[in-house]
């Protein structure tokens, strides 16, 4: 009895051998900190040497001490994990840098009056008034805002049909013959081509057809098609190949057709994939600016005719406020707007993510009883 005693007794201390205590970490760190601080101020405090200086310490004395405690096997584990973590870290800054940007110039212009009035009759007078005056900046982006739910709306009507079939053909019915392979090829380059030339592809395929100098948001539609039709076939091509050959072969065998297998079982199955797909297809050219200014133009008032007229939309509208402010003198009330338009671009997009899991969580399969 007593050697068992004796033996439970030393169990704990055998597990926790050659093993780094948990305040090890933390104590390290703080080490890190210290002379992270004290190199930085060797050579002109700042944030950025100060971070810098304080990981690389960090990542350096904890391998260390892991390396001497625990050995090498556990030290080179835990390099891999801080650098892992550090390389997420690293990644984040820009985002978090971009957003807390946007959000800190953005919102103080983000009004009702921004939202529901457009720019039409705003002059460089009424922006030096506001000025002057400390008053509120007159002026919206409601024109921008419904020239890019339009023109967006159009893009995404004529691509999503187009890329889904597209991508239906590719998984389920071609064989790998030339056919399939020069459209996989295509998809490839125009994954890659530069979103100005969509816009002068547009531009001239509707000049030719109409006439020099047809602007409308029904051109910039197609031309935002051209960019969102290859992420929308990619997309739809790599969530049908996972869905598993089983659930179509277990329709055929149940004497169902293919075009119904392909409606009833393999969309539905991947359709939080393609919906995530289209999201992304829209988030990529929500933004774009270039196209926009060839095909759709600028103008300071609300069109809501996709086929007739220039339209604005938000990407223009923030150009034109930095590029050509209202006001050349008083340039803050454009700077406003324009930083204002960005942030509300920014909720759109977040919005949109929001509806492609809303929709994926609709009608994705059911797996419960």
């Amino acid at each position: 009895m007593q050697t068992q005693t004796q033996t439970l007794s030393r169990r704990p201390a055998t597990l926790t051998k050659n093993r780094l205590p948990r305040y090890a970490v933390w104590v390290v760190l703080a080490a890190a900190l210290i002379l992270g601080a004290a190199l930085s101020a060797l050579i002109g405090f700042g944030i950025a040497s100060f971070t810098i200086f304080t990981a690389v310490i960090f990542v350096l004395g904890a391998t260390a001490l892991t390396g001497i405690v625990e050995g090498q096997r556990r030290a080179a584990d835990r390099l891999a994990t801080y650098l892992i973590c550090g390389s997420f870290l690293l990644a984040l800054v820009p985002l978090v840098s971009v957003i807390f940007t946007v959000l800190s110039k953005g919102l103080a212009g983000l009004s009702p009056d921004f939202l529901f009035t457009s720019m039409g009759g705003m002059t460089g007078a009424v922006d030096n008034n506001s000025v002057e005056t400390g008053g509120p900046v007159l002026g919206g982006a409601y024109h921008g805002i419904v020239g890019t739910l339009l023109i967006t709306l159009w893009a995404t009507i004529i691509s999503v049909p187009i890329g889904l079939l597209t991508a239906v053909y590719l998984v389920e019915y071609s064989n790998g013959g030339p056919l399939s392979r020069a459209i996989t090829f295509f998809v490839d380059v125009m994954t890659g081509i530069p979103s100005i030339v969509a816009g002068l592809f547009a531009a001239a395929f509707f000049a030719l057809v109409f006439g020099p100098g047809v602007r409308t948001g029904f051109v910039a539609a197609v031309a935002l098609s051209v960019l969102m039709i290859p992420v929308v076939v990619r997309s739809t091509e790599e969530m049908l190949k996972i869905v598993p050959n089983e659930l179509r072969e277990a329709a055929y065998a149940l004497g169902v057709r293919k075009w119904r297998t392909i409606l009833k079982v393999v969309v539905p199955t991947a359709i939080s994939g393609i919906a995530s797909g289209v999201t992304l297809a829209i988030a990529r050219v929500i933004g774009e600016t270039a196209p926009l200014l060839v095909t759709a133009g600028f103008v300071n008032t609300i069109n809501m005719n996709v086929f007739a007229g220039w339209m604005t939309t938000l990407p223009t509208y923030i150009y034109r406020q930095l590029m050509s402010p209202t006001s050349p003198t008083n340039t803050d009330p454009s700077t406003q707007r324009a930083w204002a338009a960005a942030l509300l671009l920014i909720i759109m997009v977040m919005l949109l993510n929001l509806g492609a899991r809303l929709i994926a969580r609709l009608f994705a399969p059911k797996t419960g009883r």
